[in-house]
Protein backbone atom coordinates (compact mmCIF):
# COMPACT_ATOMS: atom_id res chain seq x y z
CA UNK A 1 0.00 0.00 0.00
CA UNK A 2 1.61 3.42 -1.33
CA UNK A 3 1.01 6.09 1.51
CA UNK A 4 3.00 9.05 2.97
CA UNK A 5 4.59 8.95 5.94
CA UNK A 6 6.85 10.36 8.06
CA UNK A 7 10.11 8.36 9.24
CA UNK A 8 8.41 7.98 12.72
CA UNK A 9 5.39 6.78 10.71
CA UNK A 10 6.83 4.26 8.98
CA UNK A 11 8.80 2.62 11.83
CA UNK A 12 5.35 2.45 14.22
CA UNK A 13 3.68 0.69 11.22
CA UNK A 14 6.82 -1.70 10.31
CA UNK A 15 6.41 -2.81 14.17
CA UNK A 16 2.59 -2.99 13.96
CA UNK A 17 3.21 -5.55 11.27
CA UNK A 18 6.08 -7.17 13.37
CA UNK A 19 3.54 -7.77 16.32
CA UNK A 20 5.67 -7.50 19.65
CA UNK A 21 4.68 -9.01 22.12
CA UNK A 22 5.64 -5.87 24.62
CA UNK A 23 6.10 -2.24 23.78
CA UNK A 24 8.10 -0.29 26.04
CA UNK A 25 7.19 3.50 26.23
CA UNK A 26 8.49 6.44 27.40
CA UNK A 27 8.36 9.84 25.57
CA UNK A 28 11.37 11.89 24.12
CA UNK A 29 11.93 14.30 21.08
CA UNK A 30 12.57 13.81 18.78
CA UNK A 31 11.28 9.57 18.91
CA UNK A 32 7.76 10.39 20.99
CA UNK A 33 5.63 10.01 17.75
CA UNK A 34 7.14 6.57 17.33
CA UNK A 35 5.74 5.09 20.80
CA UNK A 36 2.35 7.58 20.40
CA UNK A 37 1.56 5.57 17.30
CA UNK A 38 2.01 2.09 18.60
CA UNK A 39 -0.13 3.40 21.72
CA UNK A 40 -2.97 4.39 19.45
CA UNK A 41 -2.61 0.68 17.39
CA UNK A 42 -2.85 -0.93 20.37
CA UNK A 43 -6.23 1.19 21.73
CA UNK A 44 -7.44 0.71 18.64
CA UNK A 45 -7.08 -2.89 18.98
CA UNK A 46 -4.77 -2.92 15.24
CA UNK A 47 -1.63 -4.51 17.24
CA UNK A 48 -2.42 -6.91 19.92
CA UNK A 49 -0.02 -6.23 22.59
CA UNK A 50 1.31 -4.84 26.08
CA UNK A 51 2.01 -1.81 26.43
CA UNK A 52 3.97 -0.72 29.32
CA UNK A 53 3.92 2.98 30.10
CA UNK A 54 7.47 3.35 32.32
CA UNK A 55 8.56 5.65 34.04
CA UNK A 56 12.26 6.42 32.25
CA UNK A 57 13.60 5.16 29.61
CA UNK A 58 16.38 2.90 31.88
CA UNK A 59 12.89 1.56 32.91
CA UNK A 60 11.56 0.80 29.69
CA UNK A 61 14.45 -1.09 28.55
CA UNK A 62 14.59 -3.29 31.76
CA UNK A 63 10.51 -3.80 30.84
CA UNK A 64 12.40 -5.39 27.48
CA UNK A 65 14.63 -7.14 28.71
CA UNK A 66 11.90 -8.87 31.52
CA UNK A 67 9.75 -9.70 28.89
CA UNK A 68 12.51 -11.19 26.50
CA UNK A 69 14.14 -13.44 29.01
CA UNK A 70 10.27 -14.83 28.68
CA UNK A 71 10.74 -15.28 25.32
CA UNK A 72 8.69 -12.63 24.22
CA UNK A 73 9.36 -10.05 21.14
CA UNK A 74 10.02 -6.71 22.63
CA UNK A 75 10.56 -2.91 20.64
CA UNK A 76 11.31 0.19 22.45
CA UNK A 77 12.21 3.94 21.06
CA UNK A 78 14.32 6.62 22.60
CA UNK A 79 16.64 9.50 21.75
CA UNK A 80 19.82 11.07 22.66
CA UNK A 81 19.61 11.55 27.12
CA UNK A 82 16.77 8.75 27.05
CA UNK A 83 19.58 6.49 25.56
CA UNK A 84 22.49 7.37 27.36
CA UNK A 85 19.90 6.79 30.82
CA UNK A 86 19.42 3.31 29.48
CA UNK A 87 23.22 2.50 29.14
CA UNK A 88 23.58 0.08 32.07
CA UNK A 89 20.45 -1.89 30.80
CA UNK A 90 21.61 -1.62 26.82
CA UNK A 91 25.01 -3.38 28.10
CA UNK A 92 22.82 -5.69 30.18
CA UNK A 93 20.51 -6.43 27.01
CA UNK A 94 23.63 -7.75 25.00
CA UNK A 95 25.07 -9.58 27.62
CA UNK A 96 21.90 -11.47 27.91
CA UNK A 97 21.69 -12.28 24.67
CA UNK A 98 18.13 -10.70 24.44
CA UNK A 99 17.19 -9.73 20.01
CA UNK A 100 15.69 -6.78 21.20
CA UNK A 101 14.53 -4.26 18.63
CA UNK A 102 14.49 -0.52 19.44
CA UNK A 103 14.46 2.68 17.61
CA UNK A 104 17.20 5.34 18.44
CA UNK A 105 16.08 8.87 16.56
CA UNK A 106 19.19 10.66 17.03
CA UNK A 107 19.62 13.80 18.74
CA UNK A 108 22.15 15.72 20.91
CA UNK A 109 23.50 15.31 24.00
CA UNK A 110 23.35 17.77 26.22
CA UNK A 111 25.05 20.86 27.22
CA UNK A 112 23.76 22.68 25.54
CA UNK A 113 20.21 21.64 25.56
CA UNK A 114 19.49 20.78 21.86
CA UNK A 115 16.78 18.46 20.13
CA UNK A 116 18.24 18.42 16.98
CA UNK A 117 20.46 15.46 14.75
CA UNK A 118 23.47 14.15 15.79
CA UNK A 119 24.64 10.74 15.89
CA UNK A 120 27.17 11.00 19.37
CA UNK A 121 24.36 9.41 21.06
CA UNK A 122 24.58 6.08 19.70
CA UNK A 123 27.84 5.93 18.63
CA UNK A 124 28.33 6.08 22.88
CA UNK A 125 27.09 2.51 22.35
CA UNK A 126 28.69 1.28 20.02
CA UNK A 127 30.91 -1.24 22.14
CA UNK A 128 27.76 -2.51 23.92
CA UNK A 129 27.19 -5.47 21.91
CA UNK A 130 24.22 -4.04 19.27
CA UNK A 131 24.15 -4.43 16.08
CA UNK A 132 23.46 -0.75 14.45
CA UNK A 133 22.22 0.04 11.28
CA UNK A 134 21.64 3.89 10.24
CA UNK A 135 18.88 4.71 7.44
CA UNK A 136 18.51 7.76 5.45
CA UNK A 137 14.83 7.63 4.07
CA UNK A 138 11.28 7.00 5.43
CA UNK A 139 10.94 3.49 3.05
CA UNK A 140 14.21 2.85 4.66
CA UNK A 141 13.38 3.28 7.89
CA UNK A 142 10.29 0.63 7.59
CA UNK A 143 12.02 -1.94 5.43
CA UNK A 144 14.90 -2.25 8.08
CA UNK A 145 12.37 -2.21 10.81
CA UNK A 146 11.14 -5.20 9.17
CA UNK A 147 14.30 -6.72 9.24
CA UNK A 148 15.86 -6.08 12.10
CA UNK A 149 13.25 -8.39 14.27
CA UNK A 150 14.40 -11.19 11.87
CA UNK A 151 18.12 -10.30 12.49
CA UNK A 152 17.72 -10.31 15.69
CA UNK A 153 15.93 -13.42 16.24
CA UNK A 154 17.90 -15.59 14.38
CA UNK A 155 19.75 -18.46 16.38
CA UNK A 156 23.20 -17.32 15.03
CA UNK A 157 22.52 -13.60 16.21
CA UNK A 158 20.31 -13.37 19.68
CA UNK A 159 21.76 -10.18 19.88
CA UNK A 160 19.45 -6.49 20.26
CA UNK A 161 19.57 -4.22 16.68
CA UNK A 162 19.02 -0.65 17.40
CA UNK A 163 17.85 1.54 13.70
CA UNK A 164 19.27 4.73 14.11
CA UNK A 165 16.86 7.48 12.31
CA UNK A 166 18.34 11.20 11.71
CA UNK A 167 16.28 13.37 14.17
CA UNK A 168 13.67 15.81 12.57
CA UNK A 169 15.59 15.76 9.19
CA UNK A 170 14.12 12.38 8.98
CA UNK A 171 12.05 11.50 12.16
CA UNK A 172 9.74 13.98 11.29
CA UNK A 173 10.06 14.37 7.14
CA UNK A 174 6.88 12.96 5.03
CA UNK A 175 7.93 11.05 1.95
CA UNK A 176 6.40 7.94 0.19
CA UNK A 177 6.11 4.88 1.60
CA UNK A 178 4.84 1.52 0.11
CA UNK A 179 3.92 -0.92 2.66
CA UNK A 180 4.21 -4.87 1.93
CA UNK A 181 2.12 -7.88 2.85
CA UNK A 182 4.54 -9.30 4.96
CA UNK A 183 3.72 -13.20 5.63
CA UNK A 184 6.17 -15.07 7.03
CA UNK A 185 9.43 -13.07 6.14
CA UNK A 186 9.61 -12.41 10.14
CA UNK A 187 8.96 -16.28 11.17
CA UNK A 188 7.71 -16.55 15.09
CA UNK A 189 9.82 -15.93 17.91
CA UNK A 190 11.65 -19.23 19.24
CA UNK A 191 14.36 -18.37 21.83
CA UNK A 192 16.62 -21.64 23.23
CA UNK A 193 16.71 -19.94 26.41
CA UNK A 194 13.83 -18.22 27.42
CA UNK A 195 13.13 -18.81 31.07
CA UNK A 196 10.74 -21.47 31.99
CA UNK A 197 8.83 -22.46 35.22
CA UNK A 198 9.24 -25.78 34.81
CA UNK A 199 13.03 -25.77 34.04
CA UNK A 200 14.33 -22.65 36.36
CA UNK A 201 17.47 -20.97 35.62
CA UNK A 202 19.05 -17.45 35.79
CA UNK A 203 20.14 -14.49 34.03
CA UNK A 204 22.82 -12.27 34.80
CA UNK A 205 24.31 -14.38 37.40
CA UNK A 206 28.07 -13.82 38.89
CA UNK A 207 30.25 -14.79 36.75
CA UNK A 208 34.26 -15.76 37.59
CA UNK A 209 36.73 -14.84 35.18
CA UNK A 210 37.56 -17.86 33.39
CA UNK A 211 33.65 -17.82 31.85
CA UNK A 212 33.25 -13.97 31.85
CA UNK A 213 35.71 -14.01 28.69
CA UNK A 214 34.10 -16.76 27.28
CA UNK A 215 30.29 -14.94 27.34
CA UNK A 216 32.23 -11.84 25.82
CA UNK A 217 33.93 -13.98 22.94
CA UNK A 218 30.21 -15.11 22.33
CA UNK A 219 29.09 -11.56 21.97
CA UNK A 220 31.87 -11.16 19.21
CA UNK A 221 31.23 -14.64 18.01
CA UNK A 222 27.55 -13.39 17.12
CA UNK A 223 28.94 -10.30 15.97
CA UNK A 224 30.57 -12.21 13.49
CA UNK A 225 28.07 -14.63 12.50
CA UNK A 226 25.33 -11.41 11.74
CA UNK A 227 26.98 -10.64 8.87
CA UNK A 228 25.38 -14.37 6.61
CA UNK A 229 22.34 -13.45 8.48
CA UNK A 230 22.01 -9.71 7.44
CA UNK A 231 22.88 -10.73 4.00
CA UNK A 232 20.57 -13.48 3.71
CA UNK A 233 17.97 -11.17 5.05
CA UNK A 234 18.47 -8.79 2.42
CA UNK A 235 18.61 -10.94 -0.32
CA UNK A 236 15.20 -12.51 0.71
CA UNK A 237 13.70 -8.86 1.64
CA UNK A 238 14.79 -8.16 -2.53
CA UNK A 239 13.19 -11.33 -3.44
CA UNK A 240 9.79 -11.33 -1.26
CA UNK A 241 9.28 -6.98 -1.99
CA UNK A 242 11.71 -6.09 -4.82
CA UNK A 243 13.99 -3.47 -2.55
CA UNK A 244 17.76 -3.96 -2.41
CA UNK A 245 19.71 -3.44 0.57
CA UNK A 246 23.16 -3.90 1.76
CA UNK A 247 25.65 -3.41 4.60
CA UNK A 248 26.65 -0.08 2.35
CA UNK A 249 24.85 2.08 -0.64
CA UNK A 250 27.07 3.27 -2.86
CA UNK A 251 26.55 5.74 -5.84
CA UNK A 252 28.78 6.34 -8.44
CA UNK A 253 31.55 4.51 -6.96
CA UNK A 254 32.47 1.74 -9.64
CA UNK A 255 35.11 4.56 -11.43
CA UNK A 256 35.93 7.12 -8.51
CA UNK A 257 39.12 8.86 -7.42
CA UNK A 258 37.79 10.17 -4.02
CA UNK A 259 34.73 9.05 -2.51
CA UNK A 260 32.57 10.45 0.61
CA UNK A 261 31.26 8.54 3.34
CA UNK A 262 28.91 9.03 5.92
CA UNK A 263 26.14 7.85 7.83
CA UNK A 264 22.27 8.47 7.70
CA UNK A 265 20.45 11.61 5.82
CA UNK A 266 23.76 12.95 5.09
CA UNK A 267 24.62 10.08 3.25
CA UNK A 268 21.73 10.70 0.92
CA UNK A 269 23.03 14.84 0.68
CA UNK A 270 26.27 13.10 -0.47
CA UNK A 271 24.97 12.04 -3.73
CA UNK A 272 23.87 15.12 -5.17
CA UNK A 273 27.16 16.31 -4.06
CA UNK A 274 28.72 13.88 -6.30
CA UNK A 275 26.75 15.04 -9.26
CA UNK A 276 27.89 18.69 -8.70
CA UNK A 277 31.48 17.08 -8.87
CA UNK A 278 31.15 14.78 -11.73
CA UNK A 279 30.34 18.22 -14.03
CA UNK A 280 33.52 19.91 -12.84
CA UNK A 281 35.18 16.60 -14.07
CA UNK A 282 35.58 15.37 -10.51
CA UNK A 283 35.27 11.32 -10.13
CA UNK A 284 33.61 11.40 -6.98
CA UNK A 285 31.56 8.76 -5.10
CA UNK A 286 29.17 8.44 -2.53
CA UNK A 287 29.79 5.02 0.05
CA UNK A 288 27.00 5.50 2.26
CA UNK A 289 27.56 3.10 5.68
CA UNK A 290 24.28 1.80 6.42
CA UNK A 291 25.73 -1.14 9.05
CA UNK A 292 27.80 0.07 11.90
CA UNK A 293 27.92 -2.89 14.03
CA UNK A 294 28.85 -5.09 12.60
CA UNK A 295 31.09 -2.56 10.96
CA UNK A 296 31.69 -3.78 7.37
CA UNK A 297 34.73 -4.55 5.46
CA UNK A 298 35.09 -1.37 2.22
CA UNK A 299 36.45 -1.45 -0.86
CA UNK A 300 38.64 1.88 -0.83
CA UNK A 301 41.21 0.76 -2.54
CA UNK A 302 43.33 3.29 -4.77
CA UNK A 303 41.01 6.30 -3.50
CA UNK A 304 40.96 9.32 -1.68
CA UNK A 305 38.01 8.74 1.35
CA UNK A 306 36.27 11.82 2.30
CA UNK A 307 34.69 11.11 5.73
CA UNK A 308 31.84 12.72 7.41
CA UNK A 309 31.11 12.40 11.27
CA UNK A 310 28.35 13.87 12.27
CA UNK A 311 29.90 12.56 15.99
CA UNK A 312 33.23 12.79 18.06
CA UNK A 313 35.30 11.28 20.38
CA UNK A 314 36.80 13.95 22.35
CA UNK A 315 40.37 13.67 22.48
CA UNK A 316 40.27 10.79 19.67
CA UNK A 317 38.38 12.38 16.54
CA UNK A 318 35.45 11.55 14.28
CA UNK A 319 34.30 7.36 15.09
CA UNK A 320 33.33 6.96 11.80
CA UNK A 321 36.91 8.08 10.24
CA UNK A 322 39.02 6.44 12.52
CA UNK A 323 37.08 3.38 12.31
CA UNK A 324 37.85 3.21 8.59
CA UNK A 325 41.05 4.44 8.88
CA UNK A 326 41.86 1.11 11.88
CA UNK A 327 39.74 -1.43 9.15
CA UNK A 328 41.22 -0.53 6.00
CA UNK A 329 44.71 1.23 7.06
CA UNK A 330 44.65 4.21 5.13
CA UNK A 331 44.53 7.88 5.55
CA UNK A 332 41.39 10.01 5.60
CA UNK A 333 40.16 13.46 5.15
CA UNK A 334 38.12 13.61 8.10
CA UNK A 335 35.41 16.05 8.31
CA UNK A 336 33.33 16.84 11.89
CA UNK A 337 29.67 18.15 10.75
CA UNK A 338 26.21 18.53 11.15
CA UNK A 339 26.58 18.36 15.11
CA UNK A 340 23.38 19.49 16.74
CA UNK A 341 21.66 19.60 13.63
CA UNK A 342 23.94 22.39 12.03
CA UNK A 343 23.30 22.52 8.44
CA UNK A 344 24.98 20.90 5.85
CA UNK A 345 24.28 21.06 2.15
CA UNK A 346 25.14 18.95 -0.84
CA UNK A 347 27.33 22.22 -1.64
CA UNK A 348 29.09 22.28 1.63
CA UNK A 349 30.15 18.83 0.84
CA UNK A 350 31.45 18.98 -2.63
CA UNK A 351 33.82 22.06 -1.01
CA UNK A 352 35.07 19.39 1.52
CA UNK A 353 35.79 17.07 -1.32
CA UNK A 354 38.07 19.63 -3.20
CA UNK A 355 39.93 20.56 -0.49
CA UNK A 356 40.52 16.89 0.49
CA UNK A 357 44.34 17.18 -0.17
CA UNK A 358 44.36 19.74 3.50
CA UNK A 359 45.11 16.08 5.12
CA UNK A 360 43.62 17.28 8.59
CA UNK A 361 40.63 16.88 10.58
CA UNK A 362 38.29 19.17 9.83
CA UNK A 363 35.25 21.16 12.03
CA UNK A 364 33.18 22.78 9.67
CA UNK A 365 31.88 26.07 11.13
CA UNK A 366 34.86 26.38 13.21
CA UNK A 367 38.13 26.18 11.00
CA UNK A 368 37.96 28.92 8.32
CA UNK A 369 40.64 27.80 5.36
CA UNK A 370 37.75 25.47 4.08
Amino acid sequence: MKKIATGNKAVAEAVKQAKPDVVAAYPITPQTEIVETLADYITSGQLSSQYIPVESEHSAMAACIGASISGGRTFTATSSQGLAYMHEMTNWAAGARLPIVMTNVNRSLAPGWNIWVEHTDAMQERDTGWLQVYVSTVQEAYDTTLMAFRIAEHTDVLLPVMINLDGFTLSHIMQPLDTVELGNFIPPINLPNAVDPNNPGGYGTLTGPADYIRFRWEIERSMRDAFPVIKKTHEDFFKSFGRRYGFTEEYQCDDADVIVIALGTLGKEAEVAVDILRKEGIKAGSMRLRWFRPFPKLDLAGKDVVVIDRDYSFGFGGVVAHSIRAKNQMEVFSVIAGLGGQEVTYDDIAVFVRNRHIGEEFWFGVNNHV
